[in-house]
């Protein structure tokens, strides 16, 4: 299989190009603006293993794609919220109104890590939320929440292209209805929050969407819609994403831990949500 070299998120210097077009054999460069540039016939070779320390000290993504795979061939793609398709945690901001942030992002953290079962923090840190006055909600999804780089541009480019769109969460349904609405998403599943006398009761209505539910909603997804999983793309963060990752034929960490970097088929740690559409034709 013929695969090209995409580098992106910064200018590629001169000297470090001419060393990975020595590393991967590649036979031509296409310089794809803005700020990436395709390593055309590349392959990955130890030559090339050994530039990447140099490769991401300045600052660049790399992927090795395979020729000729375009947007237009995939038919779903799925997103997780929280630090990928937008820039906080909501539960973390949630807690900041509590005064408890600190408590609440260390669970987060250690979660996104793998190092909590997803479903034990959810229930650690919903806890310490018991109380909160709902109105702090609206405040967080208008004053904080934030969509991440390029997201508008990638999402935009993907409706055209044909494909489905669906936001798979462990967080809330109260901002993942109003972003599925905001920006056209066909399908969103997340945890609703209970709500009882106008405060937070600590809990959540029904089952909790944790790893096993988003990849079983992916898969659900992608069997409704006739759907092979080559054809699906999958955009997510942390260990609880990985499953739902693995459900996808392209699988791509954004900003994420170390584990879910590892077994992504691509991460990006520097480029925008964007950079997605650099990797294909």
């Amino acid at each position: 299989m013929t695969t090209h070299l995409i580098l992106q998120g910064n200018a590629l210097p001169t000297f470090l190009l001419e060393k990975l077009m020595a590393a991967t054999g590649a036979s031509s460069v296409e310089p794809r603006p803005p700020k990436a540039t395709r390593l055309r016939d590349a392959s990955r070779t130890p030559a090339f293993d050994a530039l990447i320390p140099q490769i991401e000290a300045e600052r660049l993504d790399w992927a090795f794609m395979p020729a000729g795979r375009r947007l237009q061939d995939f038919g779903l793609i799925a997103f997780d919220m929280d630090s990928t398709l937008i820039t906080i945690e909501c539960i973390d901001e949630l807690a900041d109104f509590a005064g408890k942030k600190a408590e609440v992002s260390a669970v987060t953290e250690a979660a996104m890590r793998g190092e909590i079962d997803y479903r034990e923090s959810l229930r650690r840190r919903l806890a310490l939320l018991a109380g909160l006055d709902a109105r702090v909600l609206a405040r967080v999804y208008g004053e904080r929440l934030l969509l991440s780089p390029g997201a508008r541009e990638l999402l935009e480019a993907a409706q055209q292209a044909g494909l489905r769109t669906a936001i798979l969460s462990g967080g809330f349904t109260y901002f993942t209805e109003r972003l599925r609405i905001e920006l056209g998403f066909d399908f969103a599943t997340s945890n609703e929050l209970e709500i009882s006398g106008g405060k937070l009761t600590g809990q959540v209505l029904g089952d909790i969407v944790d790893a096993s539910a988003k990849a079983h909603h992916l898969a659900r997804l992608r069997d409704e819609l006739g759907l092979r999983k080559e054809q699906v793309i999958a955009v997510g963060d942390g260990a609880n994403d990985l499953l739902m990752m693995a459900e996808a034929g392209l699988s791509v960490a954004y900003h994420a831990k170390p584990a879910t970097r590892a077994k992504a088929s691509v991460a990006l740690n520097f480029c925008g949500l964007d950079g997605i559409l650099n990797l294909l034709d």
